[in-house]
């Protein structure tokens, strides 16, 4: 751990010398100073860690120097040593930022314990600061890739709908990175320091669903063997994501209305309701004023959950964005995988540039992570990112002709493709995954189906 680096200004050479010798025995760097101005000017350049300054000093007083100092650092952590005739002075110092005061003369156990939690404090800023960097990086508008004016327009009003409480419906094809802008708007709100609770609708069957959302009682259904609160009420005081919204089906539909409207659930099974403070944002990539012609979604609905619309254009609306987004990728798959990867061959981003991408931006993720596993240096080639395209003919699938059931085709097709990928990796199947676009799980649930080892 690196040693903090102390400041100690005082008029009287003797205290400095004791102020010197005591903290540094405690591993600190300690440097002392005797002129207010000269430590003014090592603090511009440098910050320091905590500042332990004398009150009375002859020309320049130490609340001039801790207005002065904090000016520079806000966070900065200064302890006033002073006499008892101007305790009084130093507890008022208190109220203008200091951080603690020290009794003249003092206990040197007292005055190291004092040190102690001001630095602490400053450590446990920097870590705050650090964090927030860190959240800003990845959930901010700033961790989002974009160059195009269309996603500059979608930012810009990302910011500005962050201000309010009202729902968003955040609507856009498959892959386009709704949850992503969900977060921003969570990020970018007063609700930052509350829960983000995220849930994809359409994953979740009907009766699993409302329980999830709302809650449940004890006994409210076979297997509920205890109470549980729903992401409603987890989500209290933060912000609540409903993913593929389009997807509810009529009940819950009614019951979401119902919490929107009166800001208060029930759990399934209960008969007391519950006020819970929750900023609701959702996404769909259906067309819900079409659904709502279609009878399909409620009007009423519908016009609660798209009181401030964001729509996402898909990636072939934006190609600003694919180089961006691909050389993000790969920097992120060379990192997990280990190798030195420079970049795209001029063949390569042409071939990304041309690329419909009806997967939008996740399609483009895989299709660079499938890149990454199969360069041979440090270049992704286009054929790297061309192996497993899917097949140009409708009657042959790598050399399988079609015969039988519809699943027996199937089942073979998929047998040769995961044996060329296994070969292409070697038997690593996680690798084999990558290349397949699929969780390993899946690939493992159809090894064992298909009756294929690694041994290929």
């Amino acid at each position: 751990m690196t040693a903090a680096r102390v400041a100690v200004l005082d008029d009287e050479p003797r205290m400095l010398d004791v102020l010197v010798m005591m903290l540094g025995r405690d591993g600190h760097r300690v440097e002392p100073f005797s002129d207010p101005v000269a430590f003014l000017a090592a603090h511009e350049g440098d910050p320091f860690d905590l500042l332990v300054t004398d009150l009375r000093m002859p020309g320049m007083d130490g609340l001039e120097v801790l207005r002065r100092a904090q000016a520079r650092a806000p966070s900065l952590p200064v302890v006033l040593l002073t006499a008892y005739a101007s305790v009084q002075t130093a507890v008022g110092a208190l109220k203008d930022g200091a951080f603690d005061y020290v009794q003249k003369p003092f206990d040197n156990t007292d005055l190291r314990a004092v040190v102690r939690r001001g630095l602490e404090l400053t450590r446990l800023e920097r870590e705050n600061r650090y964090l927030r960097a860190q959240l800003r990086s990845r959930y901010g508008p700033e961790g989002i890739v974009a160059v195009s004016p269309a996603m500059d327009q979608v930012l810009a009003l990302v910011r500005r709908v962050a201000r309010s409480d009202a729902t968003v419906l955040i609507s856009g094809e498959s892959g386009t990175g709704k949850e992503l802008v969900a977060r921003a708007v969570h990020f970018l709100s007063e609700r930052v320091g509350g829960p983000f609770e995220a849930v994809n609708v359409s994953a979740l069957a009907e009766g699993v669903l409302e329980s999830e959302l709302f809650g449940h009682e004890r006994g409210a259904f076979t297997g509920a063997v205890g109470a549980r609160e729903g992401l409603f009420e987890r989500a209290h005081g933060g912000t609540l994501f409903l993913d593929e919204v389009g997807e509810l089906a009529p009940a819950a539909q009614t019951r979401l209305l119902r919490v929107l409207q009166e800001r208060e659930v029930t759990r399934v099974g209960g008969s007391g309701a519950r006020k819970v403070d929750v900023r609701v944002l959702c996404a769909t990539h259906r067309d819900l004023a079409a659904e709502v012609s279609a009878g399909r979604f409620r009007e009423d609905l519908y016009f609660r959950l798209a009181v401030l619309p964001v729509r996402l254009p898909p990636l072939r609306e934006r190609p600003e964005d694919i180089l961006p987004l691909a050389e993000h990728f790969l920097r992120r798959a060379a990192v997990r995988l280990r190798r030195a990867l420079v970049g795209f061959t001029p063949a390569a981003q042409e071939t990304l540039r041309a690329g419909r991408w009806p997967g939008n931006v996740r399609e483009l993720e895989n299709a660079v992570e499938r890149g990454a596993v199969l360069a041979e240096g440090e270049w992704i080639t286009r054929e790297d990112l061309q192996w497993a395209e899917a097949p140009a003919s409708s009657t042959s699938v790598d050399g399988v002709e079609p015969m039988g059931t519809l699943q027996a085709y199937l089942d073979r097709a998929a047998e040769v493709r995961i044996r060329a990928a296994l070969r292409q990796t070697g038997g690593a199947r996680a690798e084999a995954a990558v290349l397949l676009g699929v969780e390993r799980t899946t690939l493992y649930r159809l090894m064992k189906r298909l009756d294929i080892d690694d041994a290929v």
